[in-house]
């Protein structure tokens, strides 16, 4: 690792000054578990470091006034796995935060960070995705908020501007008739990263589906909704054979990549079977 000076910023706008006067040349650190594993590596050689450390108005979850989520970026995956309201509230988000990477990195890493981040192959962006979530992107000259689709442009690439930073994570309210699911594949039990992963979001009326909000990850170079399989669930009673068909429409609609953790075909394979066994399943039906 090469040296690099490290700086403290008091504020948020200090932090965005920093950042516009050393562009290229510098990086924001919070809970740096991606960052040191790069500039180990020296795939990543900033001359500087800007700390988000002392922005403590960046950390907390809580409920907005419409009831909805607020989480702010340097929210740790734990704090976001261990919290009573997300858990009773948004359960679906809790259970993700408690499978991300692991323990290491669930006590160290934080949600803001992984979004900023914009690996393909991690579990928030496509669960945030299907909950319908906004990011809060902020500068020395104001904030902006932006839908999560639109906030993820591409592989390791987001929206953000030079001198901006996310600072909070916005979720909406789930309605009273709504539940979700968040399902991945493993390649192996000890990789932590998913091969596979697709979050399902439901209204329902027994055993019939009014809406539906499906989002894959992992498999795709950025998380995706899956319009047409959605429009096929909504208003239909939910049977294996229905979530079977939903499952072939959402894999036939997304474009996987092929890498050496698995070629296109197979990712296809895997998102229809766990698409399919995440339907049946917030649903109660039998899973082969």
């Amino acid at each position: 690792m090469l040296d690099f000076d490290f700086l403290e910023p008091a504020s948020l706008a200090e932090a965005s000054r920093m950042l516009a006067d050393l562009g290229d040349e510098c990086r924001v650190i919070a809970g740096g578990t991606a960052l040191m594993l790069g500039m180990r590596q020296r795939m990543l050689t900033p001359s500087h470091l800007v700390s988000l450390g002392r922005l403590t108005a960046l950390r907390g979850i809580a409920l907005d006034e419409r009831g909805g989520l607020r989480i702010g970026a340097l929210a740790r995956h734990v704090d976001v796995a261990a919290s009573p309201l997300v858990r009773e509230r948004w359960p679906m988000l809790a259970s993700m935060a408690s499978r991300v990477a692991n323990p290491q990195v669930r006590n160290q890493g934080t949600i803001g960070g992984n979004l900023c981040y914009a690996d393909p192959s991690t579990d928030p962006p496509g669960c945030l995705l299907a909950l319908n979530a906004q990011v809060v992107l902020a500068s020395a000259r104001g904030e902006r908020v932006l839908a999560l689709s639109d906030f993820l442009v591409d592989y390791y690439t987001t929206a953000l501007e030079p001198d901006e930073l996310l600072s909070e994570i916005r979720v909406p309210a789930m309605p009273a008739d709504a539940s979700g699911q968040y399902a991945r594949f493993l390649r192996t039990a000890a990789e932590h990263r998913p091969l596979v992963s697709v979050a399902f979001v439901a209204r329902r009326q027994g055993a019939v589906c009014t809406e539906a909000r499906i989002a894959v990850g992992a498999s795709t170079p950025i998380p995706l909704r899956l319009p047409r399989a959605e429009a096929y669930l909504a208003g239909k009673t939910v049977t294996a054979e229905v979530a079977a068909d939903a499952a072939d429409i959402v894999a036939a609609d997304i474009e996987p990549v092929s890498d050496a953790r698995g070629d296109a075909d197979f990712r296809r394979d895997m998102v229809r079977v766990v698409a399919r066994r995440n339907i049946a399943g917030l649903f109660g039906l039998p899973q082969e």
